[in-house]
């Protein structure tokens, strides 16, 4: 992610900070959405802003889409289901969770061990709602068994990354859904993992027949054939010279010059704010090419790609979007 240099014809005149079309899959390749796994999600804050809530497919059964929803606490979930423990405003994990919101924000929470009890009371009720919480034992076995919870079976070692335990470790539930607490916990993955054992080990489908999965249907025979076949393609060849991010797909956001000269002056004009770049440190980016968004430098901390490309102050690239 970050800036380069793409030589255009000098009548390229495709909308600044639009992304290039030829990055995009053509509508024609938006497949219908599954009637049969069809769902209707909750509104969110976006959808109160921006519209309303959309119908999508999941690709699950009816039985697969409940367990999805109890892993996040959409639908009721029994701890029982997993014999599992309610936690409380005392269990150890949720009070240092209780702990950590009240510092970080006393204004808002308040002060004090009640403040930290009222939390607790809070984020118990929410997690005890939650499947992803109240793992079982088999449900731990899963992911473990497919390749997931490395934090408990694996070493990071930074010469050879991760390296398996040996003799193999077996994480408890227990030890699981306390970890699940304290962190990250667990992606949209381990929930695709825990949701397709479970419907496995209780005997039913996890995948939708009607569309096979995908949580939708072609519109059109061969339909996801010519989508999968297909392949982004570049802004035409010329001899102009323009700026692109590459944050996003890929958009221009300078004009087209007509010489490479020009656009060192673009980028070198103080009228640019922020994202004005010395023209010498302008130069030495045009003549390279294309630099990340941001690196980390020794020297000067974090600074944009093309300022550390132009002062050769780098470290490595780092995310971002700045010119």
């Amino acid at each position: 992610m970050g800036r380069e240099v793409k030589r255009v014809p000098p009548t390229f005149d495709w909308p600044l900070r639009k992304v290039w079309e030829g990055f995009l899959s053509p509508d024609r390749f938006d497949e219908v959405p599954c009637e049969a796994c069809c769902y209707d999600r909750p509104p969110s804050v976006m959808d109160r802003l921006f519209g309303p809530p959309s119908r999508f497919g999941t690709g699950y059964t009816a039985h697969a889409q409940n367990l999805h929803d109890q892993w996040y606490g959409k639908a009721p979930f029994d701890l029982a289901s997993t014999g599992s423990v309610a936690l409380g405003p005392d269990t150890p994990a949720v009070r240092r969770f209780a702990e950590r919101n009240v510092a970080s924000a006393p204004d808002f929470y308040g002060t004090g061990d009640a403040a930290i009890t009222r939390e607790g009371y809070r984020l118990a009720t929410l997690w005890n709602g939650m499947w992803s919480h109240h793992l079982s034992q088999d449900d731990v076995d899963a992911l473990v068994a497919g390749g997931r919870l490395m934090d408990f079976t694996h070493r990071f070692i930074p010469e050879t990354r991760w390296q398996k335990i040996e003799p193999p470790v077996r994480p408890t539930a227990a030890q699981v859904n306390e970890w699940s607490l304290a962190g990250f916990g667990h992606d949209s993955i381990n929930a695709m993992i825990a949701v397709q054992a479970r419907c496995e080990r209780e005997g039913f489908s996890d995948t939708c027949p009607a569309c096979e999965g995908h949580g939708s249907t072609e519109a059109y025979e061969g339909q996801r054939a010519e989508a999968e076949a297909w392949k982004p393609s570049e802004p035409p060849m010329g001899e102009g010279w323009q700026l692109w991010e590459t944050v996003s797909e890929g958009s221009p956001v300078s004009p087209v010059f007509a010489t490479s000269g020009e656009l060192i002056a673009w980028m070198s004009d103080t009228e640019r704010g922020d994202e004005w770049v010395p023209a010498d440190v302008a130069a030495k980016f045009v003549s390279h090419g294309w630099a990340p968004s941001f690196t980390g430098s020794t020297a000067t901390g974090i600074v944009s790609g093309v300022e550390a490309m132009g002062t050769g102050e780098t470290s490595g690239p780092l995310g971002g979007d700045c010119a």
